[in-house]
């Protein structure tokens, strides 16, 4: 990837902002990434509560480990749905012999034992990190770059955001789903973000995403679109320590879910690459892609230790980078904060969790695409020649495979595996980039 630096984005970027304004920022981050945090957990049945405490510490372990060089904050990773559900049937299996598991009813007692065996086999795959950062500090990362040329980077980039354009517009309602009554509130956040990208001057320029879910939410608090149940619900304890679990170990489970880690660390590639691409640095090379896969995978192992789910680098987030140009790395420090202090107050997290869906919506459907727009920038900035069939090639097996859901299924030592989604892609564009001849000069 080139090293150079787009100087109109970085004298973009506020310099010396006062605390407040870091707040602010900070703030908005926490919005963004709120949504797509605690629905891991919600799915999976693991604890809100230490996911969003667990995204927040592992957020701040991250910039411990990269030297607080790379503007990014890691939440729950989707990735490992897969394999959280089929170990959830395995340890519940394990509840059952154990009398745990009576009629099919799981006390909280039960649900822990679950969860720790759960969050054992994600431990082992954050570990799994760590391994490839020392065969990276052994070969020299000079020799993992030269499989990422432009031609494989910038389609994987777009995948990366247009991989997530369903799921903005489920959220937003413009699919006509469940949240359609509420689509003109998606329009309404879409158009304040917009707006304010295009429009706005000074500080308030670098809040759209904010002001777009404030301006939404008020107008949906005063039509009566806001539910406030969550918050009564949590009103009784305002303040408590997240129930953390500590991680139990099967082998079974380990064998489901460390694999994982094999596609989660192409994915991770690809979004160091697009934080990149996006502030005009170059992080795979300072503080180096060893130090940012060992930061992913303690933050992994960390959260997954005591009950929470994979961390990931977060895409909404760099979406939120590609709109503001602010790239103060304390901005994402103060959001990790924010989320560890939701974590301890489930009032206040209760209160966030009341923004309706098609607010966010309206508010991912710009974030999302400007993910895919930095990888389409990536190709104009380093004039990749589209008049080489061999590139057309390389870009359109990334952007089919990675886009269409494409699967391989295989088995070892009797564990079904899939492999699929964005590292299949990333692992075909890599091997077609190797084997398919330049065209000479």
């Amino acid at each position: 990837m080139s090293t150079s630096v787009h100087a109109a984005e970085i004298n973009a970027a506020p310099v010396g902002m006062s605390l407040p304004r870091l707040l602010v920022l900070g703030l908005q981050h926490v919005f963004t990434m709120f949504g797509a945090t605690v629905l891991v957990p919600m799915l999976t049945g693991l604890n809100v509560a230490v996911c969003l405490f667990m995204a927040g510490a592992g957020t701040l372990l991250f910039h411990l480990v990269t030297k607080g060089k790379v503007p990014a904050f890691l939440g729950s990773s989707f990735a490992f749905l897969a394999p959280i559900f089929a170990s959830k049937a395995i340890a519940t299996e394990m509840a059952i012999n154990a009398g745990m598991v009576v009629d099919g009813i799981s006390g909280s007692a039960s649900t822990d034992f679950i969860n720790s065996y759960v969050t054992g086999g994600i431990v082992v795959a954050g570990l799994v990190y760590l391994v490839m950062a020392g065969l990276i500090a052994l070969v020299g990362v000079e020799k993992i770059l030269k499989f990422f040329p432009p031609v494989v980077t910038g389609p994987i980039i777009m995948v990366i955001g247009l991989k997530l354009a369903p799921v903005a517009i489920g959220m937003a309602g413009f699919d006509g789903g469940a949240n359609a009554p509420m689509a003109w509130l998606a329009f309404l956040s879409f158009a304040v973000v917009a707006g304010i990208s295009v429009y706005a001057k000074g500080f308030l320029k670098v809040l759209p995403v904010m002001m777009g879910l404030l301006v939404a939410y008020l107008v949906a608090l005063a039509t009566g679109n806001v539910d406030f149940t969550p918050v009564v619900k949590a009103a009784a304890t305002p303040f408590a320590l997240p129930g953390f679990t500590l991680a139990k170990f099967d082998l079974s489970i380990v064998l489901i879910t460390a694999p994982v880690a094999l596609a989660t660390m192409v994915e991770h590639i690809g979004d160091v690459i697009a934080i990149g691409e996006t502030t005009g640095k170059d992080y795979i090379k300072e503080p180096g892609l060893q130090r940012t896969l060992i930061g992913d995978g303690l933050a992994t192992s960390f959260s997954a230790m005591f009950g929470g789910p994979a961390n990931t680098t977060y895409s909404e987030n760099t979406g939120v980078l590609a709109l503001t140009k602010a790239f103060d790395v304390r901005i994402m420090q103060i959001a990790a904060a924010f989320a560890m202090i939701l974590g301890l107050m489930p009032p206040v997290a209760a209160l966030i969790q009341t923004i309706p869906t098609a607010v966010v919506g309206g508010t991912a459907v710009v974030l999302f695409g400007m993910i895919a727009s930095v990888g389409a920038k990536s190709l104009v900035d380093h004039k990749v020649n589209f008049n080489e069939s061999r590139n057309l090639i390389v870009a359109a097996v990334i952007l089919v495979l990675g886009l269409g859901g494409a699967v391989i299924k295989f088995a070892v030592v009797g564990v079904n595996i899939e492999f699929g989604g964005l590292a299949l892609a990333a692992l075909v564009g890599i091997l077609l980039n190797a084997v398919l001849p330049e065209t000479k000069k």
